[in-house]
Parts: structure tokens; sequence; C-alpha cells
């Protein structure tokens, strides 16, 4: 009698979650991201126990974010200073603790699956995203790669975005994978021969596919937002300052001129600048040099908002500020991201090593209202803070647009400028709101209310991206509940399916 292959399963999940990258930005193939779920939800049912569905979990999530946040070496090794190995070696730890969150996921099923369908399907879905949900939060969050990111239009998933946001959008494609995949053993496993006794004996999940698309379809058509107000050209300027010359002082002057010539080509009524565009504090900018930006600002009847910090130099923020036909405003980043933008405590020995300028900042408050700018209530969101959907809305509904500052240089050539332009596309049709992204390096866009990108920078060029939009008002499901029916609901499905399989025991 031949001994199992334990080694193969754990395998199969790596490479199913290494694939499963493939479902996300630039490649975009969302209906990927289903089947890798279905092969997963294939392996754990065939797990006989807690632990080893943990590994599975575990080794689908080391190729899901070994592959799929490759980029982070990138920012440690090349502009963080890191040597290679160092670099390799923290990259492998951050994939595996982000590894965890699948492992409990998938533990916790394998350790209480029923054997009913209906119910596994149901209950792996359910801790699938309160998982995702909690790794969003937990030592800050870092929600990068949820899976609902990759059913971005032109999924037909992207329908539901607005009313059920991203752990929506993950619940269902986790439903559709579990489907697809006890589609595949009935057709395959059953005794029957014929074809019509495979698709009867199918029919249960195969409703449940085309009754997920069909609404998804549908809900698409559907606008929970409309037109507030005249468009406003805007103007979003990518400066492609390389990052490890932007903080060099004796560059400063270069950067200055990069953004002022690239604002006077294009001008427009609203001129957006990248996050710290601006590579000093803002009491430090030559006088002069703020007045002649006023200046073409007031020329155009607009504004101009950039980025910039903003303090003493002990205590500062990651800002934006506007200034023009408008009153001065500030925007001050309130979720930093850590060893990026603020020490973790017993984390400075790590900080040292690094060559990270600025890194520091103090967070903003909380809530802030929205900027009135460009003739616009504008929601202003630097860097990462676009992942965090909950954290959008709270501007909302007075917001008519949102605006994302970002500096992806940190990342190079990578994974990560596409991948953080389809989270935004997200937030956009959360909100039923347009996202403008100016970055310095890419990938600089509009995404319209209803989630697509309107137009687009390439990447590493120097250029503005101007573009006539029109602001939105109205309030989404997604917008009034936020990510609360979704994580109740999946707790509440938990309480059923631990009640049913109960009852079922006895």
């Amino acid at each position: 009698m031949k001994r199992p292959v334990y080694w193969l399963p754990p395998l199969l999940a790596v490479l199913l979650g290494a694939a499963g990258v493939l479902a996300f930005a630039p490649f975009g193939w969302f209906a990927l991201g289903w089947l890798v779920i279905a092969g997963l939800f294939a392996l754990l049912r065939g797990a006989d126990s807690g632990r080893r569905g943990a590994w599975l979990g575990f080794a689908f999530g080391c190729g899901w974010f070994g592959v799929g946040t490759s980029w982070v070496f990138v920012s440690l090794s090349v502009f963080g200073g890191l040597p290679p190995a160092v670099a390799g070696v923290a990259t492998a730890l951050f994939c595996a603790v982000l590894a965890l969150f699948p492992a409990l996921a998938c533990g916790a099923f394998a350790r209480w699956r029923s054997g009913s369908f209906v119910a596994e399907a149901a209950s792996f879905a359910a801790l699938w995203v309160l998982c995702e949900w909690l790794r969003s939060w937990l030592f800050t969050g870092f929600p990068w790669l949820s899976l609902g990111y990759s059913q971005a239009p032109p999924s037909p998933l992207a329908g539901y975005a607005p009313v059920v946001g991203v752990y929506g959008l993950s619940l269902l494609a986790a439903l559709l994978g579990a489907a697809i995949a006890e589609v595949l053993r009935r057709w395959f496993a059953t005794p029957c021969a014929a074809t019509r006794n495979r698709l009867f004996c199918s029919a249960l999940p195969l409703l449940a596919i085309g009754v997920l698309l069909a609404v998804g379809d549908l809900l698409g058509d559907l606008r929970w937002s409309e037109p507030s107000g005249p468009p406003v050209k805007v103007a979003l300027l990518q400066g492609n300052v390389p990052q490890d010359l932007k903080w060099r002082p004796e560059k400063l002057t270069d950067s200055l001129a990069i953004y002022e010539h690239l604002m006077r080509e294009h001008p427009a009524m609203l001129t957006v600048l990248p996050e710290t565009a601006i590579p000093t504090f803002l009491d430090q900018l030559p006088p002069q040099y703020l007045e002649r930006l006023l200046s073409h600002a007031l020329e155009q009847h607009g504004d101009l908002l950039f980025g910039v910090a903003v303090g003493d130099g002990e205590r500062y923020a990651n800002a934006a500020a506007s200034i023009g036909v408008s009153p001065t405003q500030l925007y001050s980043k309130s979720h930093l991201v850590p060893f990026g933008e603020f020490v973790p405590p017993g984390f400075q020995w790590f900080l040292d090593m690094m060559r990270i300028p600025m890194s520091n900042f103090m967070p903003g408050p909380a809530r802030q209202r929205p900027l009135e700018i460009g003739g616009q209530q504008v929601a202003v969101n630097i860097c990462y803070e676009d992942v965090f959907g909950a954290e959008i809305i709270r501007a909302l509904p007075q917001a008519t647009l949102l605006v994302n500052l970002s500096n992806t240089a940190w990342f190079g050539d990578s994974l990560a400028q596409p991948q953080h332009l389809q989270i935004a596309q997200l937030r956009a049709l959360e909100t039923g709101r347009p996202m403008l992204r100016a970055t310095n390096t890419g990938m600089t866009a509009v995404v319209g209310a209803d989630g697509r990108v309107q137009a687009v920078l390439p990447p590493f060029t120097r250029d503005a991206l101007v573009a006539e939009v029109q602001g939105y008002a109205g309030t989404t499901p997604y917008v009034r509940w936020g990510n609360a029916p979704v994580i109740l609901g999946s707790l509440l499905l938990l309480v059923v399916f631990a009640g049913w399989r109960r009852r079922r025991v006895r």
C-alpha cells in the first residue's frame, strides 16, 4: 500500500496562491481568482485535521503574498539601503506573517467542516472574509491583496461593490470558488455516467454561480450617485523625480522647477501635485516660489493642491496643502505606514539600518472635513490611506471628489503601482465618486464613479494628465453602512453553521 504524499497538497497550495496574483492588476484575470479559491477549497476538503488545513492556508498565503507583495523587497533593498540578504529575510518574514491570516481561516474551516456543501461553502467564505478584515486593522492593518480587489471592473461581481464593499466582494468570490469546486467534484465524482444525471447532481452549485453573476451584472447597471455641479478641469502632475535624488538638499531647486514647469504648461482649475512633491517643510519653501504658485492658481481662477511636510522638524505631518482662490486649507495624513512613516515601539534599530528620510510623522485627526477647492468638496487621502475603505467614507456624503496623492517611487517598476490603481477603482465604486490620483512615478489616473479607469499616464514619465471631471453626490449603501453588514453577516453565518453542526453531531 502506497503511503500518502503529504508534501503534494502544500506544494499545490503554494502554486495556487502564486497563480492567484494574476487575478489582480496589471493582469486582471479576475475569473482566475475564483478558480484558485476553488482549488484551495478542494484541497481543504481533503484535509483530515485543522492542523493540515492551517498548513495548506499558510502555504497558499506564502504563494499569494510572496509573489503579490514582492515589491516590499525593492523598497527595503534599493531605496531603504538594507543589504539584499537582510532585505530578503525581512520580506520573507513579512509575507510569512501575512500568510498566517489565510492559515487561520483554513485551519478553522478544516477543523469544523461538516460535509454539507451549503454549510461548508458559507462557513469557508465567512472565515475567509473575517480573516481578511482582521488583517485590515490588526497592527494598524495591511489589507493589500484582499480577494475582492481582483473583482474590479470588468468583473461581473463589481456591481456589488457599492452595496457590500470590497469585503463583500471577497465573500462572493469565495462563494463562487467553493461552488465551482463543488460542480467539478459532482461532475467527475458522480457514480452516474450519464451527462443528464451529472447536470442534475450539479444543479445547486450551478444555480448559485448563475445567480451570483447575474445579480452582479444587473447591479452594475445601477447608479447610486448623480452629477453635482459643473465639470471641473483638473491637471494631475507626475514629476517622475527619482526617489534616491528626491530628498537631497541640492536637488530641491530641480524638484521645484519641475512642478512649476508642469503646472504652467498644463493650466487647470484644480491642479494636484503628488505626495511630498515639495520635498521640504512648508514654512521652509522660498517665499517667492510660493507666491508664483499662488499667482498661477489665481490666474486660472482655481486652486492648487500639493503634498508637503508641515511642522517644526521635531513634530511634523505628511500633509496636503491648498492655495488659490479658495481659503488656504490643509489635510494631514492620519493612517501612517509602519516603518515608512512612524517607528513601531521597539523597532528603532531597524529604522537606523535604513535610509528613509522623515520617517517619524505625527498622524492627523481621524476625521477631517473635505477641502473646498476647485469648486468641489474634495476628500483627500495620501498614499495607501485609500486601501482603507471604511476610513475613506468618513468624508462622505459631503465630498464630491476623491483625490489621492501618492509616491510609489519607493517600490520601483513593480506590481505595486497597478495594484494601487486597482484599489482606487474599488474606492470609486464603493462611494459612487470619481477618484483622482496624482503620483510621482505612476500611476497617475482618473477613475470614474463607475470604477473604470478613464485616463492614465504611462508610469515613469514626466507629464500631466488633464481631464474634465464631474463631481458626484449621493449615498451608496456602502457609504451608509460601511463594512458592518458583511462582517456581522459573516459572523451570523458561522453561528448558524455552528448550531447546525452541533445538532447534526448529536
